[in-house]
């Protein structure tokens, strides 16, 4: 195949490939993502053609992945950082990722993850504030199924702690109900069965690892 046909298939099928696979998470297509992926294969292109040297398309997929999914790398790694208790740093990197013009979708899961954050700083008033931002904005499509459970979840976590107990049984039940026998369902059914008993209050869950923080204490707040 013509290498400049390679390319700008390559652009196209990275466009149809990750478009499908938001859609299928409930996310939406986003026109961002997508013209983003065009202009960059554009631009590569251009470059490509004046300049007369072919383009390596292992290094232009590389390229443009990283390109079109900065800010969710960031928020693997501030995941990553808060789930070893480095709990200012995971902030920092959240705050950097909003900085970056992330779309409508993405930018709801930043303020989730920061929610998350917020809740291992035990600053439950602000993770409340921001978790019910992304359920209000929320309401118009663009939060993915898993995020929402995670958003609801997470949100009866921060309201139990400051003893709203009817609300975060609430949101608890409406986890459960929105994303079922996912992670976060499984950690809403153990939060009202442990609220029935007496025992301890339910942790939050972020995306890293697929856990609580059960046992886990912040060391940097």
């Amino acid at each position: 195949m013509n290498p400049h046909l390679l390319i700008i298939t390559i652009g196209l099928c990275y466009i149809v490939i990750f478009g499908g696979m938001s859609v299928l998470r409930r996310e939406g297509l986003s026109t961002q993502f997508a013209l983003e992926v065009l202009a960059i294969t554009a631009l590569v292109e251009a470059g490509a053609l004046l300049t007369g040297t072919p383009i390596n398309p292992i290094l232009f997929l590389v390229f443009i992945y990283l390109i079109s999914m900065r800010v969710r790398l960031l928020v693997d790694l501030a995941n990553l950082l808060s789930g070893r208790g480095r709990q200012r740093d995971a902030i920092s990197l959240l705050q950097l990722a909003l900085r970056l013009f992330p779309d409508r979708s993405t930018r709801l899961i930043v303020l989730v993850n920061m929610g998350t954050v917020q809740l291992r700083r035990e600053n439950p008033q602000s993770a409340q504030a921001l978790l019910e931002s992304v359920l209000e904005e929320a309401k118009g499509g663009g939060l993915g199924i898993k995020y929402e459970a995670a958003c609801r979840y997470n949100l009866g976590v921060a309201l139990q702690r400051q003893s709203k107990e009817a609300e975060a049984v609430r949101y608890f039940n409406e986890t459960i109900g929105t994303f079922p026998n996912s992670l976060y369902a499984v950690a809403a059914q153990r939060a009202l069965e442990q609220r029935r008993r007496g025992r301890v209050k339910p942790e939050p869950i972020s995306d890293e690892a697929g856990t609580s923080d059960q046992g886990r204490k912040a060391t940097d707040e």
